[in-house]
């Protein structure tokens, strides 16, 4: 079972690893009270370091380089106890792990021992280059992994920035364009006397009806028929006595005269008035 990890002070000591056992513990007997299990872990120790993995999903947990782990003990007061400090390769903390075997701490404990010194042996035999490589393969290997989630966030920007442009290009949802009539309640284009006659189609799909010119226009009245204007008549469109006689009510209409046979002088010099 895997009590989990917390940090420490100091890289080693059996009182800093017993503190931490102390703190883990008691975390642990709070969530036996909330009702969650301590979870179970599989270990794999090799030369390269100690793995904490799912058991089920043979998932990853923590991966602690050996060259990273500073210290690893057992607990003397519980043979169920072992603990190892390791030295978080992102934080640069030190963080003392803890577990509780039933039946072989101690001998997992050794394990991790005989795994120290086959390292060393190792280390020997090579001169050093082989730690010095495998140091230079996980620094390459973070790298990669930096340089994935930089690429990644790079992308979605990218990705964000194109959906901001084609937003600001694309004309708003139920706009007008400019060159489009505007149209009335009962989807007609409205009138304009100083607009040209234009030849665009309404909505239906019919061509609406001319427009008739104001100037070309015929007044007529309440009955239908054609005002009278005297002044409008033209010569040799009535008899020539009656023309005569509309001359004269023109004439005296010029000077004054009216219905009543009142005259109103426009000129105090005629000797008329």
């Amino acid at each position: 079972q895997f009590l989990g990890s917390t940090e420490v002070d100091q890289p080693k000591g059996t009182e800093v690893v017993r503190d931490a056992v102390r703190k883990l513990k008691f975390a642990r007997h709070i969530k036996k009270s909330e009702g969650q299990k301590t979870p179970k872990v599989e270990l794999q120790i090799s030369i390269y370091g100690v793995k904490i993995l799912d058991p089920k999903t043979k998932e990853v947990q923590h991966n602690c380089q050996l060259h990273r782990i500073s210290f690893c003990a057992d607990d003397k007061t519980d043979k169920r106890i072992f603990t190892f400090i390791c030295k978080d390769s992102e934080s640069n903390k030190h963080l003392c792990y803890v577990f509780d075997s039933e039946k072989c701490a101690e001998e997992i404990t050794l394990t991790i021992g005989q795994a120290f010194d086959l390292a060393y042996r190792k280390f020997l035999e090579s001169g050093g280059k082989d730690v010095e490589t495998r140091k230079q393969i996980a620094g390459l290997q973070k790298r990669i992994q930096e340089l994935e989630t930089e690429n990644t966030e790079l992308k979605n920007k990218v990705h964000y920035l194109e959906n901001q442009l084609t937003q600001v290009h694309a004309p708003p949802a139920g706009s007008v364009t400019p060159n489009s009539p505007s149209t009335d309640i009962f989807d007609m284009v409205p009138f304009s006397p100083i607009s040209p006659q234009s030849s665009t189609p309404t909505r239906n799909g019919t061509q609406p009806p001319p427009v008739p010119s104001r100037s070309t226009e015929i007044k007529r009245d309440l009955f239908g028929a054609e005002p009278f204007d005297p002044f409008s008549c033209g010569a040799g469109e009535f008899p020539p006595d009656i023309q005569s006689k509309l001359d004269e009510m023109q004439e005296g209409f010029k000077m004054g005269l009216t219905l009543e046979g009142t005259v109103f002088c426009l000129d105090p010099l005629d000797s008329r008035c």
